[in-house]
């Protein structure tokens, strides 16, 4: 891993074991009557926009009315993230933690439950790039910031030519966006990791197939 001045680690189903949004429906909609329907039908437009058949940017419009979410649910979330780390990330946080300088944290969830959750485990903030959430005054979630790069169909790619990282750069992740930021040049390697979830559409696009962290670094 010294060869890379700089790893990009995707959060959804990467870092953590499941998909963040769907567990946001979960709490959100605890209560309603077409709760199983909705969260399907979310789960369904995350594997559309993971495996590459749907643009990132039309299926996270579409998932956001869904959620029937409000900000105090966050709360809620970042706890429930906690308790489904991806478990060979907890088995090598010293790793990550000496080597925080040169991680980012790149997504298309949210940074009011990413950096919450991620930051305990050493990560740093400013490292964390991910969509941002639009509240109304009531305080439900309406939106998602499209002026942000993330929410843009291949926005990872955006946002490194934006950023201007350090190369060589490594990306490890589970989706196609992630895969995009190989195809497109801004990085040099694109590890998929397949702890938490086996995309084959992905996994063939991949320089190598890890089945937990400890491949890497243990």
């Amino acid at each position: 891993m010294q060869e890379f001045a700089t790893i990009i680690i995707d959060f959804d189903s990467t870092l953590v074991q499941v998909e963040s949004l769907e567990d946001l429906a979960d709490i959100a909609l605890a209560n309603a009557d077409d709760r199983l329907e909705r969260v399907q039908s979310i789960a369904d437009l995350t594997n559309q926009a993971m495996t590459g058949t749907m643009g990132f940017d039309e299926a996270l419009a579409r998932r956001i009315p869904l959620l029937g979410a409000r900000r105090e649910h966050l709360t809620e979330l970042v706890e429930v993230l906690k308790q489904k780390y991806t478990p060979s990330l907890l088995r090598n946080t010293a790793w990550f933690r000496a080597n925080s300088e040169r991680l980012y944290v790149v997504s298309g969830g949210f940074r009011e439950f990413i950096v919450p959750v991620m930051e305990p485990l050493g990560f740093k903030p400013e490292n964390i790039f991910a969509n941002t959430f639009i509240f109304d005054d009531a305080g439900n979630i309406t939106a998602a910031d499209t002026a942000n790069f993330l929410s843009q169909d291949d926005g990872k790619t955006k946002l490194l030519r934006h950023l201007n990282l350090p190369k060589p750069r490594l990306i490890i992740g589970d989706g196609f966006s992630d895969y995009q930021l190989r195809a497109s040049g801004e990085c040099e390697a694109f590890y998929v990791l397949t702890e938490n979830i086996n995309r084959s559409e992905v996994v063939k696009r991949a320089d190598r197939v890890l089945a937990s962290f400890d491949e890497l670094l243990g």
